[in-house]
């Protein structure tokens, strides 16, 4: 069998990037941000492309990357949080609503959105995903957005 393979080596040269991160689990989401900021870093993003908006929690990152996205100045989008179940049914509707909602961007807009928002069933489980070793969800997201936004732009050519 004989394809065109496309394959794309993450590179953030000349990317613009917006960050959204929820201050709810300030704790947690200062962590991702930390580990999203290293990944573009490390992958050629100018900090001077790079711009941070701070929400109130993650059910409001849709919002905000919405507007982002239709502004029409990032290349890339990522949205960081940590939504903790607790002892009352907030958790379903808080993470399915950040989930749909930032799942509808690039749908509606042609803006890649990386998905960095934990999902987890305590702190200790945030804690690990967004650990300045090991895994950290936000360095992940940070990746894998360049990496869609580099294969995006070959699409697109």
């Amino acid at each position: 069998m004989s394809y065109n393979k496309i394959n794309v080596v993450p590179n953030g040269d000349g990317l613009r990037v917006g960050v959204i991160v929820a201050r709810f689990n300030q704790v947690i989401t200062e962590r991702l941000l930390e580990g999203a900021l290293l990944g573009l870093k490390e992958k050629g993003v100018l900090e001077s492309d790079i711009t941070v908006y701070w929400v109130p929690g993650a059910f409001e990152i849709p919002t905000i990357a919405m507007e982002a996205a239709k502004k029409g100045n990032f290349d890339l989008l990522i949205a960081l949080g940590a939504v903790v179940r607790g002892e009352t049914s907030h958790f379903d509707y808080v993470s399915l609503g950040v989930t749909n909602g930032v799942a509808n961007i690039p749908m509606q807009t042609g803006v890649p959105v990386a998905f960095g928002v934990l999902t987890t069933d305590n702190m200790e489980q945030a804690m690990a995903r967004s650990g300045p070793s090991g895994s950290n969800r936000g360095y992940d997201a940070a990746l894998s957005g360049i990496e869609t936004a580099n294969i995006l732009s070959k699409v697109r050519e």
